[in-house]
């Protein structure tokens, strides 16, 4: 086993997926093939049960019907859906590298978000949905948020990846376009759910251990791209504009709005379970409200969005 695993790398001492987007830097050279095996899947991935410790637990509570598995069921859909989606797409990165680092990189990424998606499927059959029908009930619970939030972007995407086999347009649309604004999402699922659902918080704490590699070293790929390439500054600006644009479209916010309805119910149903836990500093969970929940989430995408566009050279 590989023993001295780099700290964004490590389940228990990787620094939080905001502060480290903010802060962390990595570049494809050292997020090689060999530092993935070892670093990765022989370092965070180590003694894991579908993508989260074997001690944490799935509470019985969540087996019931009622709002708080409505919650969970609707959001591992559709994270396992989007997961999919995005390691399909990555393929035409890998193919369009330029170099072995970036190839070598993206091949990695395209196998973490595979990872994930199967980690998201596979929580459903943890919380008691059979095995054969976990693809009608993956559709029922979001084949429409799909069809109405991801298609557009899907095809946002592939046209940059593959139909103009722009790769530096596609890191963008995968590094600011879709994690850098999902990953603030995934911060807030991880914190919500570790008091609810500790293995469904386990699953999206090592998601974002992944993520926030794939920010700051897609990140470094491109301020290296204008820093040789100056005169692409104004072409990736109104990249960023038009998928801006099309967020701006989408019902995302309606979906995030009905999830947090749902989990709202459930956190109010089993306040005693939460307890003191705190979303953040000098907050407690069962004091938030829907609303509150969601402004954060939005405040931290602004975050993170900013720091990574200047970081970037984009700002």
């Amino acid at each position: 086993m590989y023993r001295s695993i780099p700290m964004e790398a490590d389940w228990t001492q990787a620094p939080e997926l905001l502060e480290g987007a903010m802060s962390l830097q990595l570049t494809p050279e050292k997020c090689d093939l060999d530092y993935w095996i070892k670093a990765v899947a022989q370092g965070t991935w180590h003694g894991l049960v579908n993508g989260h410790a074997l001690s944490d637990v799935i509470p019985s509570y969540l087996f019931e019907a009622g709002p708080l598995r409505s919650a969970v069921v609707a959001e591992f859909a559709f994270r396992a859906i989007a997961e999919e989606l995005a390691t399909r797409a990555i393929s035409y990165l890998v193919a369009n590298a330029p170099d072995i680092p970036t190839m070598e990189f993206f091949s990695t990424q395209l196998l973490d978000e595979a990872r994930h998606a199967r980690a998201f499927r596979n929580h459903l059959l943890e919380l008691g949905v059979e095995e054969e029908n976990l693809v009608a009930t993956i559709e029922e619970a979001a084949g429409d948020k799909r069809d109405t939030i991801l298609r557009p972007l899907e095809a946002f995407g592939l046209n940059v990846m593959r139909d103009q086999r722009d790769f530096i347009g596609g890191v963008i649309v995968l590094t600011v376009l879709v994690e850098g604004v999902l990953a603030p999402s995934g911060a807030l699922s991880e914190r919500k759910w570790r008091p609810l659902d500790p293995a469904g918080a386990g699953i999206a704490h090592g998601a974002n251990i992944d993520e926030l590699r794939h920010l700051t070293v897609g990140s470094s790929i491109v301020r290296r791209h204008l820093i040789k390439r100056p005169e692409e500054k104004a072409r990736l600006l109104s990249l960023i504009s038009e998928g801006n644009q099309l967020w701006h479209k989408l019902p995302a916010l309606d979906m995030l709005f009905e999830r947090e309805v749902l989990f709202q119910q459930g956190l109010e149903a089993h306040a005693a379970v939460v307890g003191d836990y705190e979303l953040v500093p000098g907050r407690r969970l069962v004091e938030t409200t829907v609303e509150e929940r969601l402004a954060i989430t939005q405040e931290w995408s602004r975050e993170v969005q900013s720091s990574r566009m200047a970081f970037m050279g984009l700002e």
